[in-house]
């Protein structure tokens, strides 16, 4: 009986609801319509292009341009930010195995010889570079576990440079000179390695740690640089 009487008006007439409604309009100055968009950010026109349709030809020659942009970044080192941004594990696959392949010792009468040859060689390189990589991270680094791996496998290039100098002048020379000029190639390689690596992997960690970073990456190069000096075809 109460809705009743609310709903009814004076004379009996029921009422609408919503009878005021009615007489509310939109401003033609108020836009009633658009697109809801989310503010991503600007985006580059490298992001926008697309690899989907391109031949495997142009795909494989611009990884290939990448992969020499960062030898030339690691044979001139200087604090940047290309190795980390634009990281890969295809240079530093093909340098491990080419060290461990030169490495190798190629034994006519025992074929046994080179298998583990070869596997110690690739693993002291990976497992070398994994701990230096956990430690870093332990330490507060800001860098992924996989751009600490392509750094750190990249600048492996100056010591294989040093294994192909080392193997031509054991052709040459295997007495005290050829050490001698094997002994000087493989300090400044090793030197080169370890400042490449420090150089773009120093602003990644804190200040007051950055010797408990260098110097597990000075035992890795050191270990890598004893096997290349040591090495006897």
């Amino acid at each position: 009986m109460a809705a009743a009487e609310e709903g009814s008006g004076h004379g009996g007439v029921a009422k609408p609801l919503f009878a005021g409604l009615s007489d509310v309009s939109i401003s033609e100055d108020i836009p009633v319509e658009g697109e809801i968009t989310v503010p991503m950010g600007s985006r580059s026109p490298d992001e926008d292009y697309s690899t989907l349709d391109e031949p495997v030809k142009d795909t494989i020659m611009r990884d290939l341009k990448a992969v020499g942009k960062k030898f030339v970044h690691v044979m001139y080192p200087k604090k940047s930010s290309a190795l980390l941004r634009d990281w890969d594990l295809w240079g530093p696959l093909v340098l491990c195995v080419s060290l461990a392949l030169m490495l190798q010792r190629g034994a006519v009468d025992s074929k046994e010889d080179a298998g583990p040859q070869f596997a110690e060689v690739f693993v002291i390189i990976w497992f070398g570079a994994v701990v230096i990589t956990l430690n870093s991270k332990l330490l507060g680094g800001t860098i992924s576990f996989f751009q600490s791996l392509c750094v750190l496998g990249y600048c492996v290039l100056p010591l294989t440079v040093a294994m192909v100098v080392c193997r031509l002048v054991l052709l040459a020379d295997t007495g005290t000179i050829g050490f001698i000029v094997r002994l000087i190639v493989v300090i400044a390689m090793f030197g080169w390695s370890t400042l490449a690596s420090t150089a773009f992997l120093a602003d990644s960690q804190p200040p007051n740690r950055k010797t408990l970073v260098v110097y597990p990456i000075f035992l890795f190069y050191f270990v890598i640089s004893w096997m290349i000096l040591t090495f006897t075809p």
